[in-house]
């Protein structure tokens, strides 16, 4: 694989010259048009033999193209506050918004490939790291963005060269150490890990590019010219895709709406045209609970609930509930009922709206990632990613191809959660239609609760099969083994409180007793 990188390409000074000056404007004006796009970023993965240039052009990168809008991670050893979240917490952290570049070494492939290595793993647990790192970008790039990724090559002989000839410069010779000279040691190995790595990882969406690292000029050109490429030809397809649907939108009918539908789900019609039954239709919303039982009940769980929040924080074991329902559920009488049990410094609740200007220059997951808490702490979602595949889809916000692969995506996230050992609960607060319409009537009625009600909520109702359909199939796609929902018969709060708490300290218990 990598013979043809090491053929010892070069180019002369006075040709590096020429060439570089006109690269840079190129790289310029392509950044411009990125910026003034702004609907794509850029990812650049630098990774490669020790000595092969990762650094020095990454720098140069940044002397060439305009700082402002370039974004350069390089990651070592994780910080406590990175440990103590699923380990692609800080990658998410870092991505680049849309419009902007982000230049990444020692990145998601640092660890897999270290370990494959040191035979910390055996080749289906590498195979497994590197299926993770494959469904990471491919969630990066269906979300638009431009993946290229560099293997920087030196042969072993011309690595050896490259060391010996830093090592002899005083003013490089602080970059040569002695875990660089024990990798070139284990070339082999090295070399052996990184051709599995990139025939597994290099894809249409994402590919590897090997880049001979021998000759600065030569390296540096060829990097330059690939990104150039790179950005130029993602911003055609853009434009071309544009002119596309503009065709297609002239043509088209004026839209009605209609529930999108999923194919291979139960949200087919039947012959007469009657959605067919849903999973909430098998819930018995009689299910109720008397004033005394709900008073006696509700401390005691809010007590054992107390009891596990501290034992969890002493374990270092996170949990995240999240919660989402129709208009006036329940929901957040549920949260503030659970709140109280908890201690204010150790969980925080997020309110999920419509996304902001930042958030939408990000993948649509970007924003739960960076609410994700430190060890032992409750984060608390009212409402969450679920919206892609409920309001989003119902509303038209998502396309048929988003929807189609937010379910994988949303399994993915949860799964990394749930292997980091963060306890997950996701609860579907339930009411009937009739239900909601008498709380609407009350919250109208009702001074200090007038404010929760607005036109939109009335507007929903209008939709009420449609959320109906989506949620059966939320449940169809995502409620794993892993993560099961929990659905819960909301007509009657006080039953529905009484749940929420039981089923959370039965799996807080639970979790805690196997650890």
């Amino acid at each position: 694989m990598f013979r043809t990188a090491e053929l010892g390409r070069t180019v002369s000074k006075s040709d590096y010259k020429e060439r570089a000056l006109a690269l840079r404007q190129e790289l310029l004006q392509a950044q411009q048009d990125l910026r003034e796009c702004g609907r794509l970023p850029v990812i650049l993965v630098f990774a490669g033999v020790d000595g092969a240039g990762k650094g020095e052009t990454v720098n140069l990168l940044n002397e060439w193209m305009d700082p402002r809008w370039l974004v350069t991670r390089a990651y070592g050893e994780p910080a406590d506050v990175e440990r103590e979240r699923p380990e692609y917490w800080r990658f998410w952290q870092d991505l680049p918004y849309k419009g902007q570049v982000g230049m990444f070494l020692s990145s998601w492939y640092s660890n897999p490939v270290l370990d494959k290595v040191y035979e910390k793993i055996d080749l289906p647990n590498f195979d497994e790291c590197l299926d993770r790192i494959i469904a990471f970008e491919n969630a990066l790039a269906d979300d638009r963005a431009v993946i290229l990724k560099f293997w920087m090559h030196l042969s072993r002989t011309a690595q050896k060269r490259r060391l010996k000839t830093m090592e002899k410069d005083p003013l490089l010779r602080w970059r040569v150490t002695e875990v660089d000279w024990q990798h070139w040691q284990m070339y082999d190995r090295f070399i052996e890990a990184a051709e599995r790595t990139i025939m597994r990882t290099s894809t249409a969406k994402a590919p590897w590019f090997i880049v001979e690292g021998a000759d600065e000029r030569y390296r540096s050109l060829a990097v330059g010219v690939i990104i150039r490429d790179g950005i130029r030809n993602r911003l055609e397809e853009l434009r071309l895709e544009d002119e596309h649907k503009a065709s297609l939108a002239q043509d088209a009918p004026e839209h009605s709406y209609a529930p999108t539908i999923i194919q291979g789900t139960t949200t087919a019609l039947g012959k007469t045209g009657t959605p067919l039954r849903t999973i909430l239709d098998s819930l018995d919303m009689e299910k109720s609970l008397d004033k005394a039982a709900y008073g006696i009940q509700l401390k005691r769980y809010q007590a054992k609930l107390n009891l596990l929040h501290r034992k969890a924080l002493q374990a270092a074991t996170s949990t995240i509930v999240l919660f989402e329902g129709p208009d006036a559920a329940g929901k957040g009488g549920a949260i503030r009922r659970l709140t109280a049990a908890l201690d204010a410094r150790n969980y925080q609740v997020i309110p999920i709206a419509a996304p902001t200007d930042e958030e939408r220059a990000h993948h649509y997951l970007w924003r739960f990632w960076r609410h994700l808490s430190r060890a032992g702490r409750v984060t608390i979602f009212d409402r969450s990613w679920y919206g892609r595949v409920l309001v989003e889809r119902v509303e038209g916000f998502a396309s048929d191809e988003e929807l189609a692969r937010a379910y994988a995506e949303i399994n993915d996230f949860e799964a990394q959660l749930i292997e980091h050992g963060i306890v997950l609960l996701k609860y579907w607060v339930h009411i009937t239609k009739d239900e909601q319409h008498r709380r609407f009537k009350a919250r109208a009625e009702t001074p200090h609760k007038q404010w929760k009600l607005t036109d939109e909520d009335w507007r929903n109702r209008e939709k009420w099969e449609a959320y109906e359909i989506a949620v059966n199939d939320m449940v169809e796609h995502t409620s794993t083994s892993l993560s099961p929902w929990i659905l819960v018969e909301g007509n009657d709060k006080r039953f529905a409180r009484v749940k929420v708490f039981k089923t959370l300290c039965a799996k807080l218990e639970e979790k805690l007793e196997a650890k």
